[in-house]
Protein backbone atom coordinates (compact mmCIF):
# COMPACT_ATOMS: atom_id res chain seq x y z
CA UNK A 1 0.00 0.00 0.00
CA UNK A 2 0.92 3.77 -0.63
CA UNK A 3 1.94 5.85 2.15
CA UNK A 4 1.51 9.49 3.03
CA UNK A 5 3.74 12.31 2.89
CA UNK A 6 4.25 11.83 6.64
CA UNK A 7 5.33 8.08 6.69
CA UNK A 8 8.21 8.02 3.87
CA UNK A 9 11.66 7.32 5.78
CA UNK A 10 14.20 10.25 5.57
CA UNK A 11 15.90 8.38 2.68
CA UNK A 12 13.17 8.55 0.54
CA UNK A 13 12.14 11.96 1.13
CA UNK A 14 13.14 15.35 0.40
CA UNK A 15 11.72 17.88 2.52
CA UNK A 16 12.09 20.28 -0.97
CA UNK A 17 9.73 17.66 -2.62
CA UNK A 18 6.44 19.89 -2.69
CA UNK A 19 8.62 23.17 -3.55
CA UNK A 20 10.35 21.79 -6.66
CA UNK A 21 8.38 18.78 -8.01
CA UNK A 22 6.84 20.96 -10.64
CA UNK A 23 2.98 20.35 -12.14
CA UNK A 24 2.19 17.67 -9.76
CA UNK A 25 3.61 18.51 -6.66
CA UNK A 26 0.89 18.23 -3.97
CA UNK A 27 1.35 18.41 -0.39
CA UNK A 28 -1.61 19.00 2.16
CA UNK A 29 -3.04 22.64 2.59
CA UNK A 30 0.25 24.29 4.21
CA UNK A 31 2.83 23.25 5.53
CA UNK A 32 3.89 21.95 9.21
CA UNK A 33 2.87 24.95 11.15
CA UNK A 34 2.95 26.27 14.52
CA UNK A 35 0.36 25.77 17.00
CA UNK A 36 -1.95 28.00 15.53
CA UNK A 37 -2.16 26.03 12.48
CA UNK A 38 -1.91 29.04 10.37
CA UNK A 39 1.45 29.90 8.15
CA UNK A 40 3.82 32.69 9.09
CA UNK A 41 2.63 35.86 7.64
CA UNK A 42 5.82 37.61 7.96
CA UNK A 43 7.11 39.10 4.39
CA UNK A 44 10.26 36.76 3.10
CA UNK A 45 11.88 35.68 -0.15
CA UNK A 46 11.03 32.20 0.37
CA UNK A 47 7.42 33.31 -0.03
CA UNK A 48 8.31 33.57 -3.80
CA UNK A 49 9.40 30.33 -4.24
CA UNK A 50 5.79 29.04 -2.66
CA UNK A 51 3.90 31.13 -5.07
CA UNK A 52 6.01 29.90 -8.08
CA UNK A 53 5.29 25.99 -6.38
CA UNK A 54 0.93 26.78 -6.19
CA UNK A 55 1.23 29.02 -9.69
CA UNK A 56 3.58 25.76 -11.37
CA UNK A 57 1.00 22.98 -9.78
CA UNK A 58 -2.16 24.59 -10.98
CA UNK A 59 -0.50 25.46 -14.51
CA UNK A 60 0.03 21.98 -14.75
CA UNK A 61 -2.66 19.90 -13.73
CA UNK A 62 -5.04 22.42 -15.39
CA UNK A 63 -3.29 23.41 -18.64
CA UNK A 64 -1.21 20.06 -19.14
CA UNK A 65 -4.34 18.34 -20.80
CA UNK A 66 -3.80 21.31 -23.42
CA UNK A 67 -0.24 20.76 -23.43
CA UNK A 68 -0.60 17.16 -24.33
CA UNK A 69 -2.81 17.18 -26.72
CA UNK A 70 -0.72 20.21 -28.76
CA UNK A 71 2.33 17.61 -28.11
CA UNK A 72 0.74 14.40 -29.49
CA UNK A 73 -0.98 16.32 -32.93
CA UNK A 74 2.36 18.41 -33.05
CA UNK A 75 4.08 14.94 -33.51
CA UNK A 76 1.52 13.68 -36.14
CA UNK A 77 2.15 16.61 -37.96
CA UNK A 78 5.78 16.53 -37.99
CA UNK A 79 5.47 13.10 -40.22
CA UNK A 80 3.54 14.92 -43.04
CA UNK A 81 6.15 15.07 -45.94
CA UNK A 82 6.15 11.39 -45.49
CA UNK A 83 2.87 10.64 -45.06
CA UNK A 84 2.92 12.92 -48.31
CA UNK A 85 5.26 10.67 -50.37
CA UNK A 86 3.33 7.75 -48.81
CA UNK A 87 -0.52 8.58 -49.85
CA UNK A 88 0.27 10.73 -52.39
CA UNK A 89 3.48 9.81 -54.06
CA UNK A 90 1.57 8.91 -57.60
CA UNK A 91 0.54 13.32 -57.61
CA UNK A 92 3.86 13.98 -56.44
CA UNK A 93 6.27 12.48 -57.90
CA UNK A 94 7.44 11.54 -61.72
CA UNK A 95 7.94 8.21 -62.82
CA UNK A 96 11.30 8.83 -64.73
CA UNK A 97 13.18 11.62 -64.55
CA UNK A 98 13.77 13.23 -68.19
CA UNK A 99 16.55 15.30 -69.52
CA UNK A 100 14.91 18.71 -69.92
CA UNK A 101 11.21 20.24 -69.13
CA UNK A 102 8.70 20.99 -71.50
CA UNK A 103 7.62 24.66 -71.42
CA UNK A 104 5.32 25.39 -68.57
CA UNK A 105 2.29 26.66 -71.27
CA UNK A 106 2.30 23.65 -72.48
CA UNK A 107 2.17 21.75 -69.07
CA UNK A 108 -0.40 24.46 -68.03
CA UNK A 109 -2.05 23.90 -71.49
CA UNK A 110 -2.55 19.69 -70.18
CA UNK A 111 -3.73 21.00 -66.73
CA UNK A 112 -6.78 22.92 -67.84
CA UNK A 113 -7.65 20.61 -71.13
CA UNK A 114 -8.16 18.27 -68.07
CA UNK A 115 -9.47 21.00 -65.44
CA UNK A 116 -11.00 23.37 -67.27
CA UNK A 117 -12.87 25.23 -64.26
CA UNK A 118 -11.92 28.24 -62.08
CA UNK A 119 -8.69 30.59 -63.51
CA UNK A 120 -4.78 29.57 -62.85
CA UNK A 121 -4.16 31.27 -59.80
CA UNK A 122 -0.03 30.09 -60.02
CA UNK A 123 2.42 27.58 -60.80
CA UNK A 124 5.05 25.84 -58.77
CA UNK A 125 8.01 24.85 -60.40
CA UNK A 126 9.34 20.84 -59.11
CA UNK A 127 11.57 21.50 -55.97
CA UNK A 128 13.95 18.38 -57.17
CA UNK A 129 14.31 16.46 -60.33
CA UNK A 130 11.94 13.55 -59.58
CA UNK A 131 9.21 16.07 -58.25
CA UNK A 132 6.06 17.25 -60.25
CA UNK A 133 5.16 20.71 -61.47
CA UNK A 134 2.14 22.21 -59.32
CA UNK A 135 -0.33 24.05 -61.32
CA UNK A 136 -2.69 25.88 -58.96
CA UNK A 137 -6.67 26.87 -60.03
CA UNK A 138 -8.64 29.16 -58.19
CA UNK A 139 -12.09 27.51 -58.59
CA UNK A 140 -14.87 29.95 -56.70
CA UNK A 141 -16.51 26.62 -55.51
CA UNK A 142 -13.81 25.90 -53.28
CA UNK A 143 -13.64 29.42 -51.50
CA UNK A 144 -10.30 29.44 -49.96
CA UNK A 145 -9.26 25.84 -51.13
CA UNK A 146 -7.52 25.59 -54.68
CA UNK A 147 -7.03 23.00 -56.91
CA UNK A 148 -4.28 22.04 -57.27
CA UNK A 149 -2.99 19.66 -60.84
CA UNK A 150 0.17 17.54 -60.72
CA UNK A 151 1.90 17.92 -63.94
CA UNK A 152 4.85 15.78 -65.16
CA UNK A 153 7.50 18.41 -66.59
CA UNK A 154 8.89 15.97 -68.51
CA UNK A 155 6.19 14.46 -70.44
CA UNK A 156 3.72 17.38 -69.53
CA UNK A 157 1.11 14.17 -68.54
CA UNK A 158 -1.23 15.20 -66.01
CA UNK A 159 -0.16 13.08 -63.06
CA UNK A 160 -3.65 14.18 -60.41
CA UNK A 161 -5.21 16.53 -59.01
CA UNK A 162 -5.97 17.57 -55.42
CA UNK A 163 -7.44 19.94 -53.58
CA UNK A 164 -5.06 21.84 -51.71
CA UNK A 165 -4.76 24.62 -48.49
CA UNK A 166 -1.96 27.11 -49.51
CA UNK A 167 0.00 24.62 -50.97
CA UNK A 168 -1.08 22.06 -48.58
CA UNK A 169 -2.07 18.58 -49.54
CA UNK A 170 -5.42 17.29 -47.84
CA UNK A 171 -3.80 14.90 -44.96
CA UNK A 172 -1.47 17.89 -44.07
CA UNK A 173 -4.18 20.69 -43.88
CA UNK A 174 -5.99 18.09 -41.96
CA UNK A 175 -3.05 17.56 -39.61
CA UNK A 176 -2.46 21.22 -39.54
CA UNK A 177 -5.96 22.15 -38.53
CA UNK A 178 -5.94 19.18 -35.99
CA UNK A 179 -3.05 20.59 -34.03
CA UNK A 180 -4.41 24.43 -34.54
CA UNK A 181 -7.34 24.04 -33.51
CA UNK A 182 -8.78 20.24 -33.51
CA UNK A 183 -10.40 20.64 -37.11
CA UNK A 184 -13.29 22.83 -34.75
CA UNK A 185 -12.84 26.29 -36.79
CA UNK A 186 -11.92 29.69 -34.89
CA UNK A 187 -13.18 28.72 -31.90
CA UNK A 188 -10.92 25.65 -31.50
CA UNK A 189 -7.86 27.97 -31.68
CA UNK A 190 -8.29 28.83 -28.12
CA UNK A 191 -6.79 25.53 -27.13
CA UNK A 192 -3.69 26.10 -29.04
CA UNK A 193 -3.56 29.69 -27.44
CA UNK A 194 -4.12 28.41 -24.14
CA UNK A 195 -1.50 26.24 -24.31
CA UNK A 196 1.33 28.39 -26.06
CA UNK A 197 0.46 31.01 -23.41
CA UNK A 198 1.16 28.47 -20.68
CA UNK A 199 3.80 26.26 -21.80
CA UNK A 200 6.75 28.97 -21.28
CA UNK A 201 5.48 30.05 -17.92
CA UNK A 202 5.78 26.22 -16.91
CA UNK A 203 8.99 25.83 -18.15
CA UNK A 204 10.49 28.79 -16.40
CA UNK A 205 8.85 28.05 -13.38
CA UNK A 206 10.15 24.67 -13.43
CA UNK A 207 13.54 26.11 -14.40
CA UNK A 208 13.53 28.16 -11.13
CA UNK A 209 12.23 25.91 -8.99
CA UNK A 210 14.86 22.91 -10.07
CA UNK A 211 17.76 25.12 -10.28
CA UNK A 212 17.62 27.16 -7.33
CA UNK A 213 16.15 24.35 -4.58
CA UNK A 214 18.43 25.40 -1.45
CA UNK A 215 17.66 21.88 0.54
CA UNK A 216 17.84 18.84 -0.74
CA UNK A 217 20.62 15.57 -0.39
CA UNK A 218 22.20 16.11 -3.86
CA UNK A 219 24.17 18.11 -4.77
CA UNK A 220 24.09 21.01 -6.89
CA UNK A 221 26.20 19.75 -9.79
CA UNK A 222 25.76 19.39 -13.54
CA UNK A 223 25.06 16.02 -12.99
CA UNK A 224 22.06 16.72 -10.19
CA UNK A 225 20.81 19.37 -12.52
CA UNK A 226 20.53 17.43 -15.85
CA UNK A 227 20.35 13.43 -15.08
CA UNK A 228 17.72 11.84 -12.85
CA UNK A 229 18.61 10.49 -9.58
CA UNK A 230 18.58 6.21 -10.30
CA UNK A 231 18.72 5.97 -6.37
CA UNK A 232 16.14 7.93 -5.12
CA UNK A 233 12.53 6.12 -5.13
CA UNK A 234 8.97 6.83 -4.99
CA UNK A 235 8.13 10.34 -5.84
CA UNK A 236 11.69 11.48 -5.78
CA UNK A 237 12.63 9.77 -8.48
CA UNK A 238 9.89 10.26 -10.63
CA UNK A 239 10.42 14.13 -9.61
CA UNK A 240 13.93 13.55 -10.89
CA UNK A 241 13.09 12.56 -13.90
CA UNK A 242 10.31 14.93 -14.20
CA UNK A 243 12.53 18.03 -14.12
CA UNK A 244 15.95 16.82 -15.56
CA UNK A 245 13.94 15.52 -18.71
CA UNK A 246 12.25 19.31 -18.45
CA UNK A 247 15.87 20.89 -18.24
CA UNK A 248 16.98 19.30 -21.40
CA UNK A 249 13.60 20.46 -23.22
CA UNK A 250 13.78 23.98 -22.14
CA UNK A 251 15.27 25.62 -24.73
CA UNK A 252 12.83 23.87 -27.56
CA UNK A 253 9.94 24.30 -25.65
CA UNK A 254 10.26 28.24 -24.96
CA UNK A 255 11.44 28.07 -28.90
CA UNK A 256 7.87 26.70 -29.79
CA UNK A 257 5.65 28.92 -27.08
CA UNK A 258 7.13 31.92 -28.58
CA UNK A 259 7.12 31.10 -32.10
CA UNK A 260 3.53 29.59 -32.04
CA UNK A 261 2.38 32.66 -29.76
CA UNK A 262 3.58 35.13 -32.90
CA UNK A 263 0.65 33.12 -35.18
CA UNK A 264 -2.06 32.90 -32.79
CA UNK A 265 -5.50 34.59 -32.36
CA UNK A 266 -5.27 37.02 -29.97
CA UNK A 267 -1.30 37.12 -28.98
CA UNK A 268 -0.64 36.87 -32.73
CA UNK A 269 -2.88 40.72 -33.29
CA UNK A 270 -0.50 41.80 -30.65
CA UNK A 271 2.64 40.71 -32.43
CA UNK A 272 1.57 42.08 -35.70
CA UNK A 273 1.04 45.52 -33.82
CA UNK A 274 4.69 45.02 -32.30
CA UNK A 275 5.74 44.31 -36.04
CA UNK A 276 3.82 47.63 -37.03
CA UNK A 277 5.52 49.64 -34.96
CA UNK A 278 8.96 48.71 -35.12
CA UNK A 279 9.19 48.45 -38.83
CA UNK A 280 9.62 44.94 -38.61
CA UNK A 281 7.51 43.63 -41.63
CA UNK A 282 8.76 42.27 -44.76
CA UNK A 283 8.53 44.93 -47.55
CA UNK A 284 6.20 45.35 -49.69
CA UNK A 285 6.73 44.07 -53.43
CA UNK A 286 5.39 46.89 -55.97
CA UNK A 287 3.81 44.84 -58.15
CA UNK A 288 2.06 48.30 -59.98
CA UNK A 289 3.18 48.88 -63.64
CA UNK A 290 5.25 52.09 -64.07
CA UNK A 291 2.11 54.95 -63.66
CA UNK A 292 0.42 52.95 -61.38
CA UNK A 293 -0.74 53.26 -57.55
CA UNK A 294 2.03 50.91 -55.66
CA UNK A 295 -0.04 48.43 -53.32
CA UNK A 296 -0.49 48.53 -49.78
CA UNK A 297 2.42 47.28 -47.12
CA UNK A 298 2.72 43.53 -47.10
CA UNK A 299 1.70 41.78 -43.89
CA UNK A 300 1.52 38.40 -44.48
CA UNK A 301 4.65 37.02 -43.98
CA UNK A 302 4.35 36.16 -40.00
CA UNK A 303 1.14 34.09 -41.02
CA UNK A 304 2.89 31.45 -41.91
CA UNK A 305 1.80 30.88 -45.16
CA UNK A 306 1.73 32.70 -48.89
CA UNK A 307 -1.08 34.41 -50.53
CA UNK A 308 -3.60 32.31 -52.73
CA UNK A 309 -2.38 34.86 -55.88
CA UNK A 310 -5.87 34.12 -57.60
CA UNK A 311 -6.17 35.94 -60.91
CA UNK A 312 -8.98 38.21 -62.24
CA UNK A 313 -8.99 36.38 -65.44
CA UNK A 314 -7.18 33.07 -66.71
CA UNK A 315 -3.74 34.02 -67.81
CA UNK A 316 -2.35 33.52 -71.47
CA UNK A 317 0.13 30.39 -70.32
CA UNK A 318 2.59 31.29 -72.74
CA UNK A 319 3.89 34.40 -70.27
CA UNK A 320 4.58 32.36 -67.62
CA UNK A 321 7.51 30.97 -69.23
CA UNK A 322 7.94 34.48 -69.77
CA UNK A 323 7.83 35.96 -66.55
CA UNK A 324 10.00 32.76 -64.93
CA UNK A 325 12.53 33.55 -67.54
CA UNK A 326 12.98 36.96 -66.64
CA UNK A 327 12.97 35.61 -63.14
CA UNK A 328 15.46 33.44 -63.22
CA UNK A 329 18.12 35.83 -65.34
CA UNK A 330 17.14 38.23 -62.59
CA UNK A 331 19.04 34.79 -60.23
CA UNK A 332 15.72 33.78 -58.78
CA UNK A 333 16.85 30.05 -58.71
CA UNK A 334 15.15 27.24 -56.98
CA UNK A 335 11.62 26.33 -55.88
CA UNK A 336 9.86 29.78 -57.41
CA UNK A 337 6.01 30.48 -57.84
CA UNK A 338 4.98 32.52 -60.39
CA UNK A 339 1.64 34.35 -59.95
CA UNK A 340 -0.33 36.03 -63.12
CA UNK A 341 -1.14 39.73 -61.77
CA UNK A 342 -4.30 40.83 -60.10
CA UNK A 343 -5.39 43.57 -63.49
CA UNK A 344 -4.11 44.79 -66.66
CA UNK A 345 -1.97 47.10 -63.91
CA UNK A 346 -0.32 44.81 -62.23
CA UNK A 347 3.10 43.35 -63.07
CA UNK A 348 3.47 39.36 -62.47
CA UNK A 349 4.47 38.01 -59.39
CA UNK A 350 7.32 35.63 -58.62
CA UNK A 351 8.44 34.49 -55.39
CA UNK A 352 11.47 32.54 -54.48
CA UNK A 353 9.77 29.21 -52.50
CA UNK A 354 12.97 27.79 -50.88
CA UNK A 355 12.16 26.81 -47.20
CA UNK A 356 15.12 24.68 -45.78
CA UNK A 357 18.28 26.57 -44.79
CA UNK A 358 19.79 28.28 -46.15
CA UNK A 359 16.21 29.78 -46.91
CA UNK A 360 15.68 32.20 -50.50
CA UNK A 361 12.76 34.33 -50.43
CA UNK A 362 13.50 36.82 -52.54
CA UNK A 363 10.61 38.24 -55.15
CA UNK A 364 10.41 39.92 -58.14
CA UNK A 365 7.79 41.51 -59.99
CA UNK A 366 8.07 41.34 -64.05
CA UNK A 367 6.14 43.24 -66.90
CA UNK A 368 5.85 39.67 -69.18
CA UNK A 369 5.49 41.89 -71.99
CA UNK A 370 8.58 43.39 -72.43
CA UNK A 371 10.64 40.88 -69.91
CA UNK A 372 11.60 43.61 -67.86
CA UNK A 373 12.05 43.57 -64.11
CA UNK A 374 9.76 46.20 -61.95
CA UNK A 375 10.49 45.52 -58.72
CA UNK A 376 11.98 43.16 -56.22
CA UNK A 377 12.60 42.54 -52.39
CA UNK A 378 15.17 40.45 -51.16
CA UNK A 379 15.64 38.40 -48.55
CA UNK A 380 18.99 40.18 -47.12
CA UNK A 381 16.76 43.35 -47.24
CA UNK A 382 13.87 42.21 -44.39
CA UNK A 383 14.16 43.39 -41.12
CA UNK A 384 15.61 41.39 -38.10
CA UNK A 385 12.09 40.91 -36.76
CA UNK A 386 10.33 39.73 -39.89
CA UNK A 387 13.63 37.30 -40.81
CA UNK A 388 13.03 35.81 -37.02
CA UNK A 389 9.90 35.58 -37.37
CA UNK A 390 9.26 33.77 -40.85
CA UNK A 391 12.25 31.40 -39.74
CA UNK A 392 10.94 30.61 -36.47
CA UNK A 393 7.47 29.89 -38.30
CA UNK A 394 9.27 27.63 -40.53
CA UNK A 395 10.95 25.92 -37.45
CA UNK A 396 7.60 25.62 -35.14
CA UNK A 397 6.56 23.64 -39.05
CA UNK A 398 9.31 21.15 -39.02
CA UNK A 399 11.18 22.24 -42.68
CA UNK A 400 13.76 24.87 -41.70
CA UNK A 401 16.26 21.91 -41.02
CA UNK A 402 14.72 19.42 -43.22
CA UNK A 403 15.00 15.68 -41.38
CA UNK A 404 16.94 17.24 -38.79
CA UNK A 405 14.36 19.61 -38.32
CA UNK A 406 11.57 16.79 -38.23
CA UNK A 407 13.66 14.66 -35.44
CA UNK A 408 13.81 17.59 -33.24
CA UNK A 409 10.16 18.71 -33.08
CA UNK A 410 9.30 14.62 -32.41
CA UNK A 411 11.73 14.54 -29.74
CA UNK A 412 10.50 17.58 -28.04
CA UNK A 413 6.97 15.98 -28.23
CA UNK A 414 7.66 12.72 -27.08
CA UNK A 415 9.64 14.63 -24.06
CA UNK A 416 6.48 16.47 -23.27
CA UNK A 417 4.66 14.08 -22.86
CA UNK A 418 6.81 11.93 -20.75
CA UNK A 419 7.14 14.85 -18.39
CA UNK A 420 3.39 15.46 -18.64
CA UNK A 421 3.01 11.73 -17.53
CA UNK A 422 5.74 12.09 -14.93
CA UNK A 423 4.09 14.96 -13.47
CA UNK A 424 0.65 13.16 -13.04
CA UNK A 425 2.36 10.55 -11.53
CA UNK A 426 3.74 12.67 -9.08
CA UNK A 427 0.65 14.28 -7.71
CA UNK A 428 -1.01 10.99 -7.37
CA UNK A 429 2.31 9.49 -5.63
CA UNK A 430 1.85 12.48 -3.03
CA UNK A 431 -1.54 11.88 -2.17
CA UNK A 432 -2.79 10.70 1.22
CA UNK A 433 -3.74 7.33 1.79
CA UNK A 434 -4.49 6.81 4.93
CA UNK A 435 -7.47 7.75 7.59
CA UNK A 436 -9.68 10.44 7.05
CA UNK A 437 -6.71 12.30 4.95
CA UNK A 438 -7.15 9.74 2.12
CA UNK A 439 -7.43 11.14 -1.00
CA UNK A 440 -7.22 10.15 -4.96
CA UNK A 441 -4.43 12.59 -5.69
CA UNK A 442 -1.94 14.48 -3.90
CA UNK A 443 -3.55 18.13 -2.48
CA UNK A 444 -2.65 21.56 -3.77
CA UNK A 445 0.41 23.28 -2.29
CA UNK A 446 -0.28 25.85 0.71
CA UNK A 447 -2.17 29.03 -0.29
CA UNK A 448 -2.17 32.66 0.68
CA UNK A 449 1.90 32.97 -0.37
CA UNK A 450 1.26 36.30 -2.11
CA UNK A 451 0.35 37.58 1.17
CA UNK A 452 3.84 37.62 2.32
CA UNK A 453 5.88 38.38 -0.62
CA UNK A 454 7.96 41.23 -0.32
CA UNK A 455 7.26 45.23 -1.35
CA UNK A 456 9.69 45.09 -4.04
CA UNK A 457 8.13 42.04 -5.40
CA UNK A 458 4.74 43.27 -5.45
CA UNK A 459 5.52 46.70 -6.55
CA UNK A 460 7.56 45.21 -9.81
CA UNK A 461 5.46 41.80 -9.83
CA UNK A 462 1.97 43.53 -10.33
CA UNK A 463 2.50 45.74 -13.15
CA UNK A 464 4.72 43.01 -14.80
CA UNK A 465 1.63 40.66 -14.69
CA UNK A 466 -0.73 43.27 -16.28
CA UNK A 467 1.55 44.06 -19.50
CA UNK A 468 1.96 40.06 -19.92
CA UNK A 469 -1.69 39.83 -19.41
CA UNK A 470 -2.60 42.56 -22.22
CA UNK A 471 0.25 41.30 -24.71
CA UNK A 472 -1.18 37.26 -24.21
CA UNK A 473 -4.84 38.06 -23.62
CA UNK A 474 -5.51 34.37 -23.58
CA UNK A 475 -3.01 33.88 -20.50
CA UNK A 476 -4.28 36.91 -18.65
CA UNK A 477 -7.62 35.81 -18.70
CA UNK A 478 -7.11 31.67 -17.75
CA UNK A 479 -4.51 33.60 -15.01
CA UNK A 480 -7.65 35.59 -13.58
CA UNK A 481 -9.74 32.62 -13.93
CA UNK A 482 -7.61 30.65 -12.08
CA UNK A 483 -7.24 33.79 -8.81
CA UNK A 484 -11.00 33.64 -8.67
CA UNK A 485 -11.45 29.92 -8.58
CA UNK A 486 -8.70 29.44 -6.00
CA UNK A 487 -10.26 32.39 -3.99
CA UNK A 488 -13.65 30.91 -3.65
CA UNK A 489 -12.65 27.56 -3.21
CA UNK A 490 -10.39 28.71 0.13
CA UNK A 491 -13.70 31.06 1.02
CA UNK A 492 -15.50 27.43 0.92
CA UNK A 493 -13.03 25.54 3.10
CA UNK A 494 -12.42 28.52 5.55
CA UNK A 495 -16.80 28.05 6.16
CA UNK A 496 -16.61 24.21 6.47
CA UNK A 497 -13.72 24.57 8.85
CA UNK A 498 -14.85 27.36 10.80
Amino acid sequence: MSRTTEEIPQNDHDPTDADTAGPASGRPEGPAEPATGRPGTGRSWEAVRHLLVRLHFYAGVLIAPFLLVAALTGLAYTLTPQLDQLVYGDQLRVERVGEEPRPLAEQIAAARAAYPEGSTASVITPPGPEDTTRVVLAVPELGEKQRTVFVDPYTAEVRGELTTWFGSTPLTTWLDDLHRNLNLGETGRLYSEVAASWLWVTVAGGLVLWLGRSRGRRAKSARGVLLPDRTAKGVRRTRSWHAATGVWLALGLLFLSATGLTWSNYAGERFGRLLDAASGNAPALDTALPGAKAPAEDHSEHAGHGGSGEAAGDADPADFDAALAAARGAGLGGTVVVSPPADAASAWVVAQNDNVWPVHYDRVAVDAESGEITSRTRWADHPVLSKLSKLGVQGHMGVLFGVVNQIVLALLAIGLTAVIVWGYRMWWQRRPTRGDRAARVGRAPERGAWRRLPLPVLIVGVPAVVALGWALPVLGVTLAGFLVVDVVVGAVQRRRTA
